[in-house]
């Protein structure tokens, strides 16, 4: 029998949780940053909030099963079910728009590859209760601006963007037929992972014109200004101007540089009504690192409640794995505030002593747990990331004296020792050390 992890679940040794600690802080940094407040819901729901969503054919992808109680129930695959639900019951009462932010940790029983595992801890950032593209826009700068937090910049990341109902009345005056618009949305989504003549034979299939076909393939190179060219003097001159107007928006919150209009994004999740966007590595190297957008009438279908919504999700495998390819995810654990050293004098009692007046001032603080010279403890204080060394009955000093030593340059200076901790205050919090591995 094998005591390793379940196949797609990962073990995080102490410098693998230092990465994601790392990204995860960055996530709960930028989201504070933009007003948006943390929830959580439980890691097992009903199956029915995920059938409902997505139908029955997503049971194949859960951890499913039937509970002591006899309910059907399933580790959640992703959070925006919880949401709803969650909303749902307070919607009264809760401040609009809604700015929520969640980093659950998500389960689906997929095929393993290359930036897909089963388990994988996500960024969820939503805004319920607001329309306007405004809010769009303010979601969109969010998900970049966590991408600078970690040191990737516009060489680095790519958002491409786009709106299904914009994209619907483009295809229409390229004369694809509403009832077609499901089966070409199924093409799009898939145009740049499969071979052009497949798609043209999908195409065919669904029965488009020559024209409406070679329109479709083309959607990935249609600027914006094809598009309301195509559109202008329609019924459907609103979609440009405000499609238009998130661009604006994009440009005054400071990320447009880094933004790209490109049909071919709709997300393959049916229930998106509008404004889609998903990012990507600049190379094209890797999966999306993030995606989302516009969903307004899916809470509505899970929780009763009609409110508009949109939101994000953003995983840590893909991401880690090009923070890992820019060298941006260097780190290692933390390390204490404060080792307590003591000289052949000394004894790990009286180690113990200083310790625990330290931590109680909310200093981090390690000692040797059995008696050791006094170099083989300054050396774990230095394996262990110490900042400083306080050492105890050290050579040549006085009673009610000690020594501190700044283990990153080595100077030493000699305190009164009683004084030294009634001033050593709390440590500010400490991030993971940049390092390599």
């Amino acid at each position: 029998m094998s005591l390793g992890a379940l196949p797609g679940f990962r073990d995080f040794y102490p410098a693998e949780l230092a990465e994601r600690a790392h990204i995860v802080a960055a996530w709960r940094d930028v989201a504070r940053r933009y007003g948006f407040v943390e929830y959580d819901g439980p890691p097992l729901e009903p199956l029915e909030l995920y059938t409902r969503k997505s139908g029955d054919e997503i049971v194949g992808q859960l951890y499913n099963f039937t509970d002591k109680g006899g309910r059907d129930v399933a580790l959640r695959p992703e959070m925006t079910p919880t949401l709803a639900r969650m909303v749902a019951a307070r919607a009264n009462a809760l401040r609009k728009p809604v700015r929520w932010f969640s980093v659950p940790q998500l389960f689906r029983y997929e095929r393993q590859q290359r930036g897909r595992l089963r388990e994988h801890f996500q960024l969820n950032m939503d805004i319920i209760g607001e329309p306007d593209v405004t809010a769009d826009a303010e979601l969109l700068a969010a998900a970049i601006d966590i991408m600078r937090a970690l040191g990737l910049g516009r060489d680095d990341v790519v958002a491409r963007v786009s709106d299904r109902r914009l994209l619907q009345a483009y295809l229409g005056a390229c004369g694809v037929a509403a009832s077609s618009f499901g089966g070409v949305f199924a093409v799009i989504d898939k145009i740049d992972r499969q071979p052009a003549a497949v798609s043209a034979d999908k195409l065919d299939a669904l029965g488009l014109s020559a024209s409406a076909r070679d329109a479709v393939l083309r959607i990935a190179g249609a600027t914006f200004d094809t598009v309301r060219q195509a559109l202008d003097g329609t019924a459907h001159t609103r979609l440009t101007d405000d499609f238009e107007r998130y661009l604006r928006a994009l440009d005054a919150l400071g990320v447009g540089d880094s933004v790209r209009v490109d049909l071919s994004i709709v997300r393959g999740l049916a229930y998106y009504t509008g404004i889609v966007f998903e990012l990507f590595d600049a190379k094209g190297e890797l999966r999306a690192i993030c995606g989302g957008g516009r969903y307004d009438t899916l809470l509505q279908s899970l929780g009763g409640v009609d409110l508009p919504a949109l939101g994000f999700g953003m995983g840590d495998v893909v991401l880690g794995e090009l923070l890992r390819a820019r060298g941006l995810l260097a780190v290692q654990p933390a390390g204490v505030d404060v080792w307590v050293a003591f000289g052949d004098e000394g004894d790990v009692t009286s180690a113990m002593r200083v310790a625990s007046r330290l931590r109680a001032r909310g200093r981090s603080v390690e000692y040797a747990l059995g008696g050791q010279k006094l170099a083989r403890q300054l050396k774990a204080a230095n394996a262990a990331g110490a900042r400083q060394a306080v050492i105890l009955a050290a050579p040549g000093a006085a009673p009610g004296e000690a020594v501190v030593r700044d283990l990153a340059d080595g100077t030493e200076q000699r305190v009164q020792l009683d004084q030294w901790i009634g001033d050593a205050s709390p440590a500010a919090p400490r991030s993971p050390r940049p390092g390599t591995r």
